[in-house]
């Protein structure tokens, strides 16, 4: 990532609002150190001529004030740059989540959960110390080096030029130094991720490692994992100490150097002290911004390192682009109507697939399926494993690309439009921290207690309260009442928005045949009620209650 990637300003609007405001207080910075060095240069020549106290005294005060100036401008700069952080955080945050849900559980199944979730939480929060600390040094290293030259050159033109020659010795050491640092900090990185990886493969697998007798090996690869951190995080270190020492002795020799030339001038009266004592105190601030820049890259690196991953995630719309056949064009092409506004928030009809064909890279899963389900009607996707029908939901929930043409009551539904008319429930429940209801309730603007009632009970699980409190993935209630569980948040959705297709991928996979009945029970209602009701099942008792079944066949690839 550059120092200033265009990437950050694109996805995150705060980050411009902070630029503007830091190149504001930067300015304002910049100002008073040049007061700040004239006044303090005004009042060391009125004490070396031996000028009354009374006289010295307004500059004094002026003095002290600029002190304070300066020290509130620091404040604010740091205060912008912190609140900027939080809110660039809040927005990427968002963005990559809001990628994630267009992309689908399918997408994030094939990547790593702990390296999706070690960027989005560690790694941004390290975005921090790049707000915090690097970009308001490089705000004053853009700002703040060209106009202290300036003055330099203004007031002495040798010292100047001085400073102009020796000051690009500062970025080459960088350049360098960065080229090495980014390089062990990337390590770090992928270390990190390494660690957090093994952590969560043993932590949901401990059960199987234990009864096995495998966990003493996997917890001597986590002990090497941590060790290998631990030397890379040493290693950056090293290198950020190495690079601070070598910045600021490049910054030293070269206010030295300086120094030393206005010193010798000084001793044969060519320069005038006032001068002289004005340049020597810019000099060092000309210096520092650029200084601090190389210093607080490497408490900025970890952000960096995650933002170019988060970047990548953003950029990449390979997946979210379907570069075939959208389904409003196939419906066109038959002749169906095209969607309106707010229609297929309202629509009641039929779901119907024509042709739909169903891609996974470069295999077809699904091929030119044609089927009906009818309102009021409880139909059974079913077929052998690996045969497609989860491919088949993903589709139907407008997370996989497709072929074909999907229209519900004659209406089209394209392929990337939301999708208020349908509730979902999959084969994982999908639990989270806190009460049943909560759950059950999910994503609704306000619960309705009589509701989740009902919806528990038409799921089969009217034994479970709405007010148990659940731990994470749903800790504190056994497989098949998480289950239903599950199935109850999608028949709420359905009852609380109207919903006209409901779609339950192996809901009662984990069931017994009274728990089962329960549910299908709860279906026969909402069915009865006049909605869409697909359930994806190979279980006899599902099958035999079902009004229409639909059976997926296996492809045979030549």
């Amino acid at each position: 990532m550059r120092p200033l990637d265009p990437r950050l300003l694109r996805y995150a609007h705060a980050a411009r609002q902070f630029l503007l405001i830091g190149a504001l207080l930067g300015f304002a910075q910049t100002l008073v150190v040049i007061a700040f060095a004239w006044l303090l240069t005004r009042a060391i020549t009125l004490t070396v001529a031996g000028e009354p106290l009374s006289t010295i005294m307004p500059t004094l005060a002026a003095l002290a004030g600029v002190v304070v100036l300066r020290s509130v401008l620091i404040w604010l700069l740091e205060v912008a740059a912190n609140r900027g952080a939080a809110q660039v955080k809040s927005q990427l945050r968002a963005r990559v989540m809001t990628k994630l849900a267009e992309r689908g559980p399918d997408w994030v199944a094939s990547q790593q959960s702990a390296r999706l979730s070690t960027v989005v939480t560690t790694g941004l929060d390290a975005l921090d110390n790049y707000f915090a600390r690097y970009l308001p040094q490089l705000l004053l290293t853009m700002i703040a080096t060209p106009i202290l030259i300036a003055v330099v050159l203004w007031q002495d033109l040798a010292s100047g030029l001085t400073v102009i020659i020796v000051i690009p010795l500062i970025p080459v050491f960088m350049i360098l130094i960065g080229k090495v640092t980014q390089s062990v900090q990337q390590e770090q990185w992928q270390a990190l991720q390494r660690l957090s990886t093994g952590f969560l493969d043993v932590v949901g697998g401990l059960g199987t490692l234990k009864i096995y007798g495998r966990e003493r090996r996997q917890f001597d690869r986590i002990r090497s994992i941590t060790e290998e951190y631990r030397t890379r995080t040493m290693k950056v270190l090293r290198v950020s100490f190495l690079s601070g020492f070598v910045l600021e002795l490049a910054a030293s020799l070269s206010v030295a150097l300086l120094a030393v030339s206005i010193g010798l001038r000084l001793i044969d009266g060519a320069l005038l002290l006032g001068v002289g004592l004005f340049v020597l105190l810019l000099a060092p601030e000309a210096f520092l911004p650029l200084r601090q820049v190389g210093a607080q890259f490497h408490a900025a690196a970890d952000g960096l390192a995650a933002a170019e991953e988060l970047f990548t995630i953003l950029d990449d719309d390979s997946i979210a682009t379907v570069a075939t056949v959208s389904t409003a064009d196939a419906a066109a092409g038959a002749g169906l109507a095209a969607p309106h506004a707010g229609q297929l928030g309202q629509a009641a009809g039929a779901l119907r697939l024509a042709g739909v064909t169903v891609r996974r890279g470069d295999s077809v899963v699904i091929h030119q399926l044609h089927a009906d389900f009818a309102p009021g009607q409880l139909s059974v996707l079913r077929g052998v494993s690996g045969v497609g029908k989860s491919t088949l939901v993903a589709a139907l929930l407008g997370f996989v690309p497709y072929t074909g043409a999907l229209t519900l009551g004659g209406v089209a539904v394209t392929a990337g439009a939301p999708r208020p008319w349908l509730a979902w429930a999959g084969q994982r429940p999908g639990l989270f921290r806190g009460t049943v209801a909560e759950n059950v309730a999910l994503g609704a603007a306000s619960a309705e207690p009589g509701l989740i009632v009902q919806a528990l009970d038409w799921a089969g699980a009217a034994e479970v309260l709405p007010s148990n409190v659940l731990g994470v993935n749903g800790d504190g209630l056994s497989g098949g009442q998480a289950q239903r569980v599950g199935a109850a948040r999608a028949i709420y959705r359905a009852l609380a928005t109207e919903c006209h297709v409901l779609i339950l991928d192996e809901p009662s996979s984990a069931l017994d045949s009274d728990a089962e009945a329960g549910l299908l029970a709860g279906l026969r209602h909402l069915a009865d009620q006049g909605r869409v009701v697909i359930v994806v099942s190979h279980r006899p008792a599902v099958v035999a209650a079902a009004d229409h079944v639909i059976e997926l066949q296996e492809l045979i690839h030549v």
